[in-house]
C-alpha cells in the first residue's frame, strides 16, 4: 500500500512538471508571437503584384503589420519597360539621386524594431522609390530585413544603396529572394530564423 501512494505522489509530481513545462513553452511562443505582431512591420513596393502577394503572406504569417508603399504617380506597363532607355524606371534607375515622390499617409516606424522590407530587384539594386520610403521615416536603431523578387538578378549591392538612405544605427540585412512564391509556412519558417 505504501508502494502505490509512493507510486502515485511520483506521478502527481512528474505530471505537474510537464504541465507547468508545456505552459511555460507555451508562454514562450505566445510572447515570441506578441512580440512579432507588435514590433514587426513588413513594408513593400510592388509595381506589378508580384512582390505584394509575398510581402501579404509574409505578413499574415507572422502576424505582423503590413504597409504599402506607393508611389505618387503609380507605375504603367510602358514606364516598367526596361529594354526602353526613355522608360520611367530606366531613367530612374540610371540617376542613383532619383527619389520618385511617395503617398504621404502620415504613416510612422516609431512603434515597429524590426521592419521585413521587399521589393522588386531592378538593375540589381531596388527601385530608388525604396530609398524615398527610407528617407521619408526615422530608422534609427532599427533592422531591416529585405526580401526581394526578381526576374533573375540577386541582390546586387542593394544593401550598399540603401544603406546610405538611412542613419549608422540601422541595420539593413540582405534577407532573401522569393522568386517562386513560397509558401506561408515557408515564409514564416524563414522569418523566424533571421529575427
Amino acid at each position: 500500500m505504501k508502494n502505490i501512494l509512493i507510486i502515485i505522489l511520483v506521478l502527481i509530481i512528474i505530471g505537474s512538471g510537464v504541465v507547468f513545462a508545456l505552459n511555460n513553452k507555451n508562454d514562450k511562443l505566445q510572447i515570441k508571437e506578441t512580440n512579432m505582431a507588435n514590433k514587426v512591420l513588413v513594408a513593400y513596393f510592388s509595381a506589378t503584384g508580384t512582390t505584394k502577394q509575398v510581402a501579404q503572406n509574409l505578413a499574415e504569417s507572422i502576424n505582423a503589420d503590413i504597409y504599402e508603399i506607393k508611389p505618387k504617380v503609380p507605375y504603367t506597363k510602358s514606364d516598367l519597360n526596361w529594354m526602353d532607355k526613355n522608360s520611367r524606371s530606366t531613367i530612374e534607375m540610371n540617376d542613383h539621386n532619383s527619389r520618385p515622390e511617395i503617398v504621404d499617409d502620415n504613416f510612422s516606424t516609431d512603434s515597429y524594431d524590426t521592419i521585413f522590407l521587399g521589393f522588386p530587384i531592378w538593375w540589381y539594386i531596388a527601385p530608388t522609390v525604396v530609398n524615398t520610403f527610407l528617407e521619408a521615416h526615422d530608422f534609427t536603431n532599427k533592422k531591416i530585413i529585405l526580401f526581394a523578387t526578381s526576374g533573375g538578378s540577386g541582390f546586387g549591392k542593394t544593401v550598399d544603396n540603401l544603406k546610405k538612405s538611412v542613419s549608422g544605427s540601422t541595420q539593413i540585412k540582405e534577407g532573401k529572394l522569393m522568386n517562386n512564391n513560397p509558401s506561408k509556412e515557408e515564409l514564416k519558417k524563414w522569418a523566424e530564423e533571421v529575427l
